[in-house]
């Protein structure tokens, strides 16, 4: 009697190289960790690993630097552009990109991203967007939906003394050195593969010398916002969507071209 066949194996998933093999220091549910492995992904797709350089500033992604098998700088809290902008400038081969949080980008860094992308600086900018501040306290963020609690607005956000949140997308869209800018999210498998087409367009843009790009991708925090981890996607599919809505809000056309 002859033993039955083995079944052929094949292997369906491995860790990108562009990924180290460690547990990250993220919260239970947060999304980081699913924008690391996009991250990571496209890089290998891209034959991008050997020649990129990431810039992390002060937050949540302070230690982003051990989770990509890459070089990796650590800039000071909103400063990653103005970091990327001279790294870019001295080695225009290397691609170049920034992993920010809103709070860093949004309010500390503020100066520095807008003069970046006005100035057209060649990089690619990943922003996440959690409407809160993560790291220091869950204080309330340039993009802390109106009425939403957090440390530093206990009953809420209150728009006619603190203002209304800052589509800071929508914002950069407007400057003539920008060539790719889009927004997508993180709640669902759908939006997720979305979100990572959306991350290499970015990196094309900076590879084809296009300008400035950015990908902001809508976030959770379940720790800072106070609920479990599923009842925090839902939040984003219900009340952040339709604050910060999911479009292209810039696309240059070459972008659509064929490389030569």
């Amino acid at each position: 009697m002859t033993a039955p066949a083995k079944p052929e194996v094949k292997v369906v998933f491995q860790r990108p190289e562009s990924f180290t093999d460690l547990t990250t220091h993220y919260c239970p549910g947060c999304t980081h960790g699913v924008a690391h492995r996009l991250i990571a992904e496209v890089i290998d797709e891209m034959g991008l690993r050997e020649k990129t350089i990431g810039v992390a500033p002060v937050g949540c992604s302070v230690f982003a630097y051990k989770y990509f098998n890459m070089d990796f700088v650590e800039a000071p809290h909103g400063r990653a552009p103005a970091m990327a902008t001279g790294i870019k400038r001295v080695l225009p081969q290397n691609t170049v990109f920034t992993y920010q949080g809103d709070g860093d980008l949004a309010s500390i860094g503020m100066a520095e991203i807008m003069h970046a992308a006005a100035r057209g600086e060649n990089i690619t900018v990943i922003f996440i967007n959690n409407a809160i501040y993560g790291m220091t306290g869950g204080q309330m963020a340039p993009t802390t939906l109106p009425g939403m609690t957090t440390t530093s607005s206990p009953f809420g956000r209150d728009v006619e003394l603190t203002g209304f949140p800052i589509r800071m997308s929508e914002m950069l869209a407007t400057m003539d050195g920008t060539g790719y800018i889009v927004r997508r999210s993180l709640h669902d498998v759908k939006n997720i593969r979305k979100a990572k087409k959306a991350l290499f367009m970015a990196f094309e843009t900076q590879e084809r010398g296009l300008g400035f790009s950015m990908v902001e991708l809508l976030s959770s925090c379940p720790t800072n916002w106070k609920i479990d981890p599923s009842k925090s996607l839902e939040f984003i599919a219900e009340r952040m969507v339709p604050v910060f809505p999911l479009d292209d809000f810039k696309v240059n056309p070459e972008l659509t071209k064929k490389r030569a």
